[in-house]
Order: structure tokens, then sequence, then C-alpha cells
């Protein structure tokens, strides 16, 4: 056999190789903790439907809503372990893990979903972020619209009235604001909110409109919202790194240009913010009275919040970490992109 029969048996047989490699089936878990109809739910569910369409049906992504696969504190480990290929989780259930993601939930910083989530997504950001998401591979960190102070009975119209009440916080962050303001901060997951609140345990929870009106439709025990517009929790749509390096660079691609068809990174803020106004009208409906801080209070709240932010800063730098450059960067881009963006505090 000379060498060009040699050349192409050898070609011949990569080819017999490769070809049933890029044929096969890919199949996959996408696990989250939130009803089928919420917004961002809908958002992964057109993702996971146009990653079909663009692979020619190949890549298949099965959804688990609705803590299917277990509470929301679990979602970021069964992605780490890859018990779920894919997940949706909030960073802040996983106190500790994430302490510079963290630092976008302080008070006060962002004035909407869509300019959390440009902010959290910009390279200089993400160069931060990404590192803290060890055995994750981030496909997208976003954050929800600023939320309320939601209560079962008790109205909160002045700082001083969350003295000694049992508050609902949904990340490190938002429990150091509810400390700082004189609640007792209680962690429970938001499906487990209404029910608590029904029970009495729970005086009431911090919780964006599109939360309490519709995600969990709290509006039936929720006497009293407070509106502030006070802080954003932050989320990740994360992939386990063995899946996602096992899909091979073309696919990749493809996962990541299927969200960018479908708005890019500032769409998970903006399906948040697109339910604030009907989880308002929601709670309304339901017999929620919704409460206005005056000038004054306002002042206070955002005292407390800029308390909370230093003591954050401080804590994270004593631990050697680079805090102040981290919250100083997302200061400046959220100033950026609120100039373009939509703004709950205009």
């Amino acid at each position: 056999m000379n060498r060009t029969t040699l050349a192409l048996s050898a070609a011949g047989l990569a080819l017999a190789v490769a070809a049933p490699a890029a044929a096969q089936e890919v199949n996959l878990k996408l696990a989250h903790f939130v009803i089928p109809q919420h917004p961002y739910s809908k958002l992964l569910q057109e993702w996971v439907d146009l990653v079909a369409k663009k692979s020619a049906n190949k890549i298949k992504i099965t959804i688990f809503p609705n803590q299917q696969m277990g509470p929301g504190p679990r979602y970021a480990d069964l992605a780490r372990s890859g018990q779920a290929d894919i997940t949706w989780f909030v960073h802040g259930f996983t106190p500790g893990r994430f302490p510079l993601t963290d630092i976008s939930n302080v008070p006060y910083l962002f004035g909407s979903g869509e300019i959390g989530s440009k902010v959290l997504n910009e390279p200089a950001v993400r160069a931060y972020l990404d590192k803290e998401h060890q055995g994750l591979k981030p496909l997208q960190i976003y954050t929800h619209q600023p939320g309320q102070i939601n209560m079962a009975k008790t109205p909160i119209r002045k700082a001083e009235d969350l003295k000694g009440l049992r508050i609902r916080f949904a990340s490190p962050v938002v429990r150091d604001f509810i400390s700082e303001l004189g609640g007792t901060p209680v962690g429970i997951p938001s499906p487990e909110i209404v029910e608590n609140m029904q029970k009495g345990t729970l005086d009431g929870a911090f919780i964006d409109y599109g939360g309490a009106g519709i995600a969990f439709r709290m509006g039936p025990v929720t006497k009293y919202t407070t509106e502030m517009y006070s802080y954003v929790v932050s989320f990740c749509t994360c992939m386990n790194q063995r899946s996602w390096e096992s899909l091979g660079a073309a696919n990749q691609k493809l996962f990541l240009d299927a969200f960018q068809e479908l708005g890019g990174n500032a769409e998970p803020g903006k399906r948040f913010d697109s339910i604030d106004g009907p989880g308002r009208d929601a709670m309304i409906k339901a017999g929620t009275e919704i409460i206005k801080l005056s000038p004054e209070e306002d002042a206070k709240f955002r005292k407390a919040g800029a308390a909370v932010t230093e003591k954050v800063l401080a804590d994270l730098e004593k631990k050697g970490l680079p805090a102040r450059a981290v919250h100083k960067l997302m200061v400046e881009l959220a100033a950026k992109h609120a100039a373009t963006s939509k703004n709950f505090w205009k």
C-alpha cells in the first residue's frame, strides 16, 4: 500500500469515526424552582426550543420546573454535581459561596432588572464573577427588578415599624438589610412564603412584585406592601462544567448564540421587569394596600442600605476579596446603563 492509499484510508477512517459523533443526539436536563408560567421560565423554554431547532433536533433539553428536583437551595449543587446539566438558581440560597456576586444584592444599587442584568454580564464584571462559579459554566447571570416589603398584617410606613418582625430574606445581603432595620431575618425558599405567612410564623417578606403577585401568588395573604424598589436578588442559569465541555465548540457557540437571538444579556432582567406592573395589579386585586414612603422615611431606608453596603464591603475586604473594586465597577456600569434602560426609580 503506497502513501497515497494510506492517506486516503486514514481520511476515510477519520470520517467514519466523526460521522456518527456529528449525528449523535445530546439529551440534557434543565431544572429550576419556579412555575412554567413565569416570564423567565418562558424564556428558558424559548431557548430550549431554539437550541433544538438550530441543532436540527439533535440537542434535546428536558425542563424540570417548579421544584421537581428539590427545594430552591439545591439548584446550584444540582448543576455542580451533574444531577442536572443546567439549572436556574438564586446565589443567595447558598450563603458565602458567591461573595462577589452577592455584592449585586446590596440595597439601592440597580433601578431595574434590565440594569442589573446588563451590569452582571459586562466582561469586566464577569471576569470576577465567573471565577466564583467553580464547577459551573455561567450561561447568564442576572437580577430581578427591585423588590418591596410585603406584610401579612402589619403596615410598614416608617423604618422603625420593622423592629422585631420576622421577615423573609432571599440573600445574605437582604438578611443584613433586615437586621439593620431592626427586623428578624428568616431564611426560607420563595415557594414557602405563603404557607408561613398563613401560619403566622412569618410576618412578611422582601420580594419583588412579579414574585409576590404572579410567581407565588402572595396577594391573598398580604395585607400591606410597602413600595420601595430597594434591592435585587441575583440568579444564574449555569451549566455543569463537564456537560458544557462535552458539547464541543460548535454546540457551545450554538447555546450562546441562541441566548443572543432571544435578546441577549439584558433579556432576563427585562422579563422580570415586565411582570412588575401585572404583579402589582394582582396584589391590589387581591386586596393588598400599597404604601408609599414619605421622602423622610425613604431617606432612612437608604441610610440603612448604605450602612449594609459598607459592612458587606468591609467584611469581604477583610477576607482578601476585591469587594470595593467590584462594587465601584458595578456602580459605574449601573449609571451607564440606567441612561438607556428601564428604571423604576424615575
